[in-house]
């Protein structure tokens, strides 16, 4: 297995160096700094991708197993562990590696710690100092304010974005934020919303965490400034509420994330170790999108854990929609979809395991899978499989290419 990503990582480093010039990213103007950056973000994604991605799956659920040893019911699913021998009530590993500890908020930088799956190098502003948004204004997107989200998240220094109080913050026009940043809402209520979304691009290293993301609107273009030592040219943003775009070592955790314009969640253009993990998205068609195109082989470095997520109320589809790469979906809540839960194109391989899916009402919604007008004669080769999953209210997974028998896992 480790011949052939070897084989395909060699197809992909052609792939990437033919299109991503031309990828415009919502810039207007690519000029010799982007270039710079685009081609730095390309070998950090190529030096993040793991040629065995199974390997990382089998250490996720390795630890999984060790969170479960001290839980009464280890065989029920996650909705169903109501009791614990302990004080602790975390459920899964990631949380339990931070909210078992009383002082956490004394420290906070022991969240680094915690990520599991393919972003598990992900330690964003870990070795940087403290920085505390304090402004929830955002007037000026060339010179941003000290204070404010922008100013922190633009810096060239790695730092661990805090927020001093509870607050809603419209953002005028897109925020770029930049390699080994963490943006840590925990202890407050922190909302994105009303104005544009945050885009993560050509960076790496990035956490983000406990933010509410909702009603994110396209906004105009203009100059915006995406690096503390940089202004650029940038056209109209797609109203997405994170877009991940050619970056690498990312992690969100526990955010809410409802009515955005486009996409809740965007991972395009050769981004990869990615992990999502304990968050709650609601009233929206397209959820999350993995990979930008049917034409763009860049993105079958791709390899994205979707973990102890709740999908819920006025979702539509795309849970995730998955393009060329690698795509581990675990332990997460399926409670409502309209269309399909998890589709895609261009052989992904898929793994699902331990998620509880209830089907909607509709009978021919039923189906948790869907290929994209793909025909069987072509689908039929591509790696989907379903291991372990509660199908509930006739849900169904139609699973497809060589099964594997790996280490066995537990739901939660």
């Amino acid at each position: 297995m480790v011949a052939g990503c070897k084989i395909k990582l060699l197809m992909v480093l052609v792939s990437m160096a033919v299109l991503m010039p031309t990828l415009r990213a919502g810039i207007a103007e690519f000029d010799d700094y982007l270039l710079q950056k685009a081609e730095e973000a390309k070998q950090a994604s190529l030096e993040a991708f793991h040629p065995d991605p199974m390997n990382v799956t089998d250490h996720f659920n390795q630890h999984v197993h060790l969170a479960l040893e001290g839980i009464e019911g280890s065989n029920s699913t996650r909705r169903s562990l109501a009791k614990y021998k302990g004080p602790c009530l975390a459920t899964n590993p990631i949380d339990r590696c931070w909210r078992c500890d009383p002082n956490w908020a004394k420290n906070r930088k022991k969240l680094a710690k915690c990520v599991l799956g393919f972003g598990r190098k992900t330690t964003g502003g870990k070795k940087g100092r403290i920085y505390v948004v304090t402004d929830p204004s955002d007037n000026d997107v060339v010179n941003p304010k000290p204070g404010t989200l922008r100013y922190g998240a633009l810096q060239k220094r790695p730092l661990w974005i805090i927020f001093a109080r509870s607050m809603i913050i419209r953002l005028s026009k897109e925020l770029m934020v930049t390699s080994h940043k963490t943006i840590d809402a925990r202890g407050s209520n922190v909302h994105i919303a009303y104005g544009a979304g945050l885009s993560i691009q050509f960076a790496r290293n990035v956490i983000i965490h406990g933010l509410r993301i909702h009603h994110v609107i396209s906004t105009g273009g203009g100059m915006i400034r995406d690096t503390a030592n940089h202004v650029g040219l940038r056209t109209v943003s797609d109203g997405d509420g994170i877009s991940i775009f050619g970056s690498s070592n990312i992690w969100l955790d526990h955010l809410s994330m409802s009515n955005c314009q486009d996409g809740l969640i965007d991972a395009i253009q050769g981004s990869t170790a990615i992990t999502i993990s304990n968050s709650h998205f609601t009233h929206h068609n397209d959820v999350m999108l993995f990979g930008a195109s049917d034409s763009y082989q860049g993105d079958s470095i791709m390899q994205v854990t979707v973990a102890f997520n709740h999908f819920g109320k006025g979702l539509v589809q795309r849970m995730p929609r998955c393009r060329w790469g690698f795509f581990h979906v675990v332990n997460n809540d399926y409670t409502h979809w309209l269309m399909y839960a998890i589709g895609g194109s261009q052989h992904p391989t898929i793994i699902s395991q331990g998620n509880r899916f209830i089907a909607p009402p509709n009978p021919a919604a039923r189906q948790i899978t869907n290929r994209n007008y793909a025909p069987e004669s072509v689908w039929k080769t591509w790696t989907w499989r379903s291991e372990g999953d509660l199908m509930m209210n006739g849900a169904y997974f139609i699973q497809s290419g060589n099964p594997s028998k790996r280490r066995p896992y537990s739901r939660m």
